[in-house]
């Protein structure tokens, strides 16, 4: 809270609980949308905040399209089509709120429309280094020690090594979507790793590299397109399994 480990440092943790807490209570539907949120007194003194962090917080909540101040009106929820999906803290509350088939789906058919031409880009562009680390990487995928939490912490790396093997700077920019959807992956899927089921993923990721360093363009997207889609009906089993 603020004043125990000094006043920015403390600032700043107050701040970002507000957002966090604040964030998936809108994602999660404690605040409808078009809802008018509780005062700043009140809310002050839910989080235990002086008004000014308050306010900062509320700031950094407009920014992601989630609400809209309107002078002596208060704080209002806006609708879903505001919201930006592309934030990392917006697509990690859906996943913690719980997420359905469709929105999956829609995930998927995001990053179907960027990771294949941002490997078919690297197949083009990658440095042998860029090359090397991304196999280093994807073969690093097949320990068997992985948890599931760990293989996806892998998984995030290599994603991301390759955004930036594209050398197109917009691609690392949606690195922020990557990252959240396969950490919405380790929430959803079961609580073991399966050996064959990182044996499959390692060898799926190590295509990807092989494809690149042959500088096969075609064979790079149609290797990403393959652990995407794969990716995508198993976490919806995965999902399915949970609900049944």
């Amino acid at each position: 809270m603020p004043g125990t480990f000094g006043n920015q440092r403390g600032k700043r943790t107050s701040h970002r609980l507000v957002v966090e807490e604040l964030g998936q209570a809108v994602v999660g539907g404690e605040f409808a949308i078009g809802e008018t949120l509780p005062g700043d007194t009140d809310l002050a003194a839910r989080f235990s905040v002086s008004r000014t962090v308050l306010r900062e917080a509320m700031k950094t909540l407009a920014a992601k399209g989630l609400v809209v101040a309107r002078a002596r009106i208060g704080t209002r929820v806006l609708p879903r089509a505001h919201w930006n999906l592309f934030d990392s803290d917006v697509l990690t509350w859906h996943f913690g709120a719980g997420v359905d088939e469709d929105f999956l789906r829609h995930v998927s058919e995001v990053r179907l429309a960027l990771e294949p031409y941002a490997a078919a880009l690297a197949a083009r562009r990658a440095s042998d280094v860029d090359i090397a680390r991304m196999m280093r990487l994807a073969v690093a995928m097949g320990d068997a020690s992985h948890s599931p939490h760990t293989l996806a912490l892998a998984d995030l790396e290599f994603h991301l090594r390759l955004l930036e093997a594209s050398l197109n700077p917009f691609m690392r920019t949606v690195g922020s979507l990557i990252e959240a959807a396969l950490m919405g992956v380790f929430q959803l899927t079961s609580p073991t790793a399966d050996e064959t089921e990182i044996d499959r993923v390692a060898i799926a990721h190590i295509r990807i590299v092989e494809e690149i360093r042959r500088r096969d363009e075609e064979g790079a997207r149609n290797a990403m397109e393959h652990v995407i889609r794969v990716g995508q009906e198993r976490l919806i089993m995965d999902l399915r399994g949970r609900e049944s």
